[in-house]
C-alpha cells in the first residue's frame, strides 16, 4: 500500500482500527475494570502472553488509539501515553536508569526537566549538562557509565538548537539511548528518528493536543536502538521481540508502578485535537516569523531569540532539519522598559505559563517558570530579567502585529 501523508494518516487512524459501530473516532472508555469469562485468559493477560487489558491504569482502548496515533506520527513502533510530558519523560528516567549510571543532558532545558534531573542526581545518577549545540562538548562527556543523552529540539526559551544530527551519530557509535525532546517541533515540523532519535518525547498538552484543554504526554519508541545491548533491561521483558523490551519496562516499571496514567476522556481531546495539528503549526510558525521580523526592527527590542531569524545562531541547521521555525519566541527588552508593562498592555495576546495553544500567550520568563533556577543558572542559560516569551497562536497576524505595536510603544 502507497505510504499516505502525515494529515491524511493522522485522520483516519481510528476508523481503521475498525472501531465499534463505524464511528470516525475511537469511543471514550472510562471503565478501569475490564472482565473475562475465562479466568485463564486474564492470567494470560497479565503475563503478556495474550494481548487484552487488565486495569485501567495500566491500558484503556481511548488511550491505546492515541497512542497509536502518536506512534504513527513519529514512525515509531510503540508509544507509551502518560498524564503529561514530565510524567512521561520521569518515568521513563527511572524505569531505564539505575543508581550510578550518567546521562548527558542539554544545558539548554525547560525548568521542571531540569528540576527533574537534580532530583535524578540526588537519586546517585549523574548528570553532566552541556552545550549540546557543541557537538564536541557532547562527546567529551561521554564516561563508561554513560547510558543515555537526552536534548530537546528547540529549546525553551532561547531556542537554541542542538545539534541533533551529530548527535544522533554519535550516540549510535558509542551505543548510548538518544532521547530527543520534540515537544517544541512536533511531529509536523521534526520527526526524530531521521537524526537516529531512540526515543522522541512528546508533550501532547502543547501542539499536538494544540486546544490548551487537556493535559498528556507520550514517549515513542523510534526502533532503532538495540536493546540487546542495554544492562539494565530486566529478566522479565526479554520474552518479547528485542525492538520492544525497552518500551515495553518503560510502561511497567514507568507507568504502571509510577502510576502517572492518561485519563480517557483526556486521551480523546488529545486525538481529536491532533487531527488539525498540521493546520495550526503551519499558521503558528508563520505568525511567529512575521512578529520575530517586527520585533527585531523595534527599538525598545534589545534581542529576539527565533529561528526563522538569520540572525540565529542556529539558523541554518534549523532550516536543514525543520519543516518550520516554530511557534516560540522570546525577546529581551532594552534597558529601562519593563517587561509587566509591555505584557500588561497586550490585549489579545494572555499571560499565561502554557505553550501551543491555539491563542498567543506569553509569559515572564525570569520572574515564573525559571524563578526556582537561581539568576546564576538562569544567566548561564542566557536568560535575561527582562526576557519575555511568546507561543504564537492562530490569529490574524495584522491583529497581533497591531497588539504588538501598540504594547511596545
Amino acid at each position: 500500500m502507497t505510504k499516505k501523508g502525515f494529515n491524511t494518516t493522522n485522520l483516519h487512524c481510528d476508523r481503521r482500527d475498525n472501531p465499534e459501530h463505524g464511528v470516525l473516532h475511537k469511543a471514550i472508555h472510562p471503565s478501569v475494570a475490564y472482565g473475562y469469562e475465562d479466568a485463564r485468559e486474564l492470567a494470560e493477560v497479565f503475563q503478556g502472553k495474550r494481548a487484552g487489558y487488565n486495569y485501567g491504569r495500566q491500558l484503556n482502548p481511548t488511550v491505546t488509539a492515541l497512542q497509536n496515533r502518536i506512534t504513527a506520527m513519529e514512525d515509531g513502533i510503540a508509544t507509551a501515553a502518560f498524564a503529561t510530558g514530565m510524567a512521561a519523560i520521569a518515568s521513563t528516567m527511572l524505569s531505564l536508569l539505575r543508581q550510578g549510571d550518567h546521562i548527558i543532558s542539554s544545558a539548554y532545558l525547560f525548568g521542571n526537566t531540569n528540576s527533574l534531573f537534580g532530583t535524578l542526581q540526588n537519586l546517585g545518577i549523574e548528570v553532566s549538562f552541556v552545550d549540546a549545540t557543541d557537538l564536541n562538548e557532547v562527546k567529551a562527556a561521554i564516561k563508561e557509565n554513560t547510558r543515555l543523552v537526552f536534548v530537546e529540539t528547540i529549546a525553551n526559551p532561547v531556542t537554541q538548537i542542538a545539534d541533533l544530527a551529530g548527535i544522533g551519530a554519535l550516540c549510535k557509535s558509542e551505543n548510548l539511548i538518544y532521547c530527543v525532546d520534540n515537544t517544541m517541533t512536533s511531529p509536523h515540523l521534526f520527526s526524530p528518528k531521521s537524526v537516529g532519535a531512540s526515543f522522541s518525547v512528546n508533550s501532547l498538552t502543547k501542539y499536538i493536543g494544540g486546544h490548551g484543554n487537556a493535559l498528556g504526554g507520550a514517549i515513542t519508541d523510534t526502533g532503532l536502538y538495540d536493546w540487546s545491548n542495554f544492562a539494565n533491561i530486566f529478566d522479565d521483558y526479554k520474552n518479547q521481540d528485542v525492538k520492544l523490551w525497552g518500551i515495553t519496562q518503560v510502561k511497567k516499571k514507568g507507568l504502571r508502578d509510577i502510576g502517572a496514567s492518561l485519563g480517557p476522556e483526556a486521551a480523546h481531546h488529545l486525538a481529536v485535537g491532533s487531527e488539525t495539528l498540521s493546520l495550526r503549526m503551519d499558521k503558528a510558525c508563520s505568525n511567529a516569523q512575521a512578529i520575530a521580523e517586527f520585533c527585531a526592527a523595534h527599538p525598545k527590542v534589545n534581542q529576539v531569540y527565533y529561528p526563522g531569524l538569520p540572525t540565529h545562531p542556529q539558523h541554518g541547521r534549523a532550516r536543514e532539519l525543520f519543516s518550520g521555525f516554530g511557534g516560540i519566541m522570546s525577546i529581551d527588552l532594552i534597558e529601562g522598559v519593563d517587561c509587566f508593562d509591555v505584557l500588561n498592555a497586550l490585549d489579545n495576546v494572555v499571560s499565561s505559563s502554557n505553550l501551543g495553544d491555539t491563542r498567543t500567550l506569553a509569559i515572564p520568563v525570569a520572574h515564573t517558570i525559571y524563578y526556582e533556577m537561581g539568576a546564576q543558572r538562569r544567566a548561564s542559560m542566557g536568560i535575561a530579567d527582562s526576557m519575555i516569551r511568546f507561543s504564537i497562536g492562530i490569529e490574524e497576524i495584522d491583529d497581533l502585529l497591531a497588539d504588538f505595536e501598540t504594547a511596545l510603544a
